[in-house]
């Protein structure tokens, strides 16, 4: 099965998020019952890659998705050399809340190519909306080493997670 060209917002009745499956329980669960709920909310919006071809129910499967929302962070959490430069409230920032790859595409690009695409989401906002960073909060280690290989650096432990950051300073540089 491959993928299609475009990312596109999650849309219930096309998007067949019931066969999802990541490897994580927390990323499936997200996805399947989550996802279409706090983007009605407007708490974040996700963003799937669906497959080619549908199933015979008309909807498409999905191969990777990513969330983002707006967050904060709080100054002190910077390293100093940065912290330095900002104000005393809290920092806005962007917060890619989720990010998974269905395990029939493992090993074929498609985090990568999911991570760019969730940044350059992003870096399109950061236009209209600035924030001082991207941020996410790992699940896992092989979360952190998948984060640290594309540039994000530890920030501090949130929510019993590690929380990399990526100034959005770098993620312009990336697309311009």
């Amino acid at each position: 099965m491959s993928w299609a060209r475009e990312f596109v917002e999650l849309d219930k009745k096309r998007h067949d998020r019931s066969t999802f499956d990541c490897g994580e329980d927390e990323l499936n669960d997200f996805i399947k019952t989550k996802a279409a709920k706090h983007m009605a909310a407007g708490i974040s919006r996700t963003m799937v890659l669906p497959a080619v071809t549908p199933f015979a129910d008309g909807k498409y499967p999905l191969c990777s998705f990513y969330a983002i929302a707006p967050s904060q962070i709080e100054r002190a959490t910077l390293p100093e050399a940065l912290a330095k430069r900002l104000p005393h409230y809290p920092i806005p920032v962007f917060l890619i809340a989720q990010l998974a790859v269905h395990k029939e595409y493992k090993g074929e690009g498609l985090g990568k190519i999911t991570l760019i695409k969730a940044l350059e989401h992003l870096f399109k906002v950061n236009a209209h909306m600035k924030a001082y960073a991207v941020v996410v909060d790992c699940l896992n280690q092989a979360a952190q080493d998948f984060y640290a290989k594309f540039g994000f650096e530890i920030l501090c432990s949130h929510n019993d997670r590690t929380r990399m950051f990526m100034p959005m300073g770098t993620v312009e540089q990336l697309f311009l």
